[in-house]
């Protein structure tokens, strides 16, 4: 992982220094951690400026993680600390993922999270089979939550095992 995690910030290193010469100016390099869980590759903190990713996603994905994930997570960065509070895929967004670091303005990665999801359950409403969290599933069963399907608006039921 130490070794990644170089990689990781020679990358952002990079994407900042692009941005330097196309905007003309001098961006702060984010702090970068790797505390983010489940599905999501990576996140931004506009106002910490710190960048966080998913280790797994890191490991098991490395090349095209470094290659796309942290210039995304870069770009929202230097698209906060160039023009204040945007869109978070919007224009200035895209401008910086296109114009000044040359890759595709892609919102959402196709990375394989089995390994970063735990524990699912199983439950289902009117129209579909949604995998709930085990958290989501405790929270159904201990302090008697209840979710709905954005779709059908179905109270979701545990599917019986």
């Amino acid at each position: 992982m130490k070794i990644l995690a170089m990689q990781v910030l020679r990358r952002a290193k990079q994407c900042l220094q692009l941005a330097n010469i196309y905007f003309q100016t001098d961006f702060t390099l984010p702090t970068i951690s790797y505390r983010v869980r489940g599905q999501k590759a990576g996140v931004a903190y506009l106002v910490q400026n710190e960048v966080r990713f998913n280790p797994i996603l890191l490991q098991e994905n490395a090349q095209a993680f470094i290659q796309q994930i942290v210039p995304h997570e870069i770009a929202h960065i230097i698209a906060y600390q160039k023009f204040g509070r945007v869109k978070p895929h919007g224009k200035e967004w895209q401008q910086i993922m296109q114009v000044v670091f040359g890759l595709p303005a892609k919102v959402s990665h196709q990375f394989d999270t089995k390994n970063t999801c735990g524990q699912r359950f199983a439950y289902h409403c009117g129209c579909q089979i949604h995998q709930l969290s085990l958290q989501r599933h405790q929270k159904i069963y201990c302090k008697n939550w209840r979710y709905i399907c954005k779709k059908c608006q179905g109270i979701l039921i545990k599917i019986a095992e």
